[in-house]
């Protein structure tokens, strides 16, 4: 599971292993709040040549290499380390916050573990970063609900033989196509997104035809018992297409296009609030 987490206003990102119940975080993204360098790609070289110099041969032990997202929207190997690992690179850097990361830290380990036995922890933790980046609960209320339905999608496809990640992106897209007429990437292109969430930019009847689009998907999909590829692929088509009619009618009736090209709550907004 891939994840985004909030260090003060930057972002870290993130991955948390199942098997050893752990977080993995970007080692970079940790660098370049710790000593807020312009390169901190350069930084991070040099660290890790001090760091053998001096004698740190478990170095490379606690380094993995995980695929990450980058602001170009691709994903790259990335050194990353768990809270251990990160713990000791950090050491090594002269920085104030070093110790408030180190607080901030543990205490991302401990809401993961809490969420594993508590999943309920996980929903009012995800609302309560959208109120502190700004969103108004009439937008949150909607946007967990499509969390809600695209999981409910997701499980339908992983039960119909359906693989994740390539598959799912395509039959995704293939929603959006027949939805919106754009692709999420052609959409994230529209709104001026590089790697951030798309639905976390999108105005309250872009998201509800979204989940009109998959929500239609999983009725068509155990309608006409779709399995495997293939046929989800139609049933995706279908779905989106219901939702496209609807989202047709509605910009004949109102004389208003539903898209747009404006982000829902733009950066410096976000921004506002949390230094708020």
């Amino acid at each position: 599971m891939s994840n985004i987490k909030l260090f003060e206003i930057k972002q870290i990102r993130s991955v948390w292993n199942e098997i050893e119940q752990k977080w993995y975080f970007a080692i970079i993204d940790v660098i370049e709040i710790l000593t807020e360098s312009q390169n901190p790609r350069r930084y991070w070289s040099d660290l890790k040549r001090k760091l053998s110099t001096e004698g740190f041969s478990q170095l490379y032990e606690i380094i993995v290499q995980l695929k990450m997202i980058s602001t170009d929207g691709k994903k790259y190997s990335t050194d990353c380390a768990n809270a251990k690992g990160l713990l000791r690179i950090i050491q090594s850097i002269p920085s104030p916050k070093a110790e408030p990361f180190k607080q901030w830290l543990a205490q991302v380990g401990s809401d993961r573990l809490d969420e594993i036995e508590n999943p309920e922890l996980a929903t009012q933790r995800t609302r309560e970063l959208y109120k502190l980046k700004g969103y108004p609960e009439d937008w949150i209320e909607k946007r967990m609900r499509s969390i809600v339905i695209r999981e409910e999608l997701t499980e339908e496809w992983k039960n119909r033989g359906v693989k994740e990640h390539l598959e799912y992106a395509i039959l995704t897209a293939e929603i959006s196509k027949a939805t919106f007429g754009l692709t999420p990437k052609e959409y994230k292109q529209l709104k001026g997104l590089k790697s951030q969430n798309l639905r976390d930019h999108m105005t309250d009847l872009e998201l509800i035809f979204s989940m009109l689009g998959e929500a239609s998907t999983t009725k068509v999909t155990r309608a006409k018992n779709a399995k495997g590829f293939i046929e989800n692929k139609k049933a995706a088509k279908i779905g989106g297409k219901i939702a496209g009619n609807a989202l047709k009618e509605l910009e004949k009736e109102s004389g208003e296009k539903v898209i747009t090209s404006e982000n829902y709550l733009p950066e410096s907004k976000k921004i506002s609030k949390l230094n708020k």
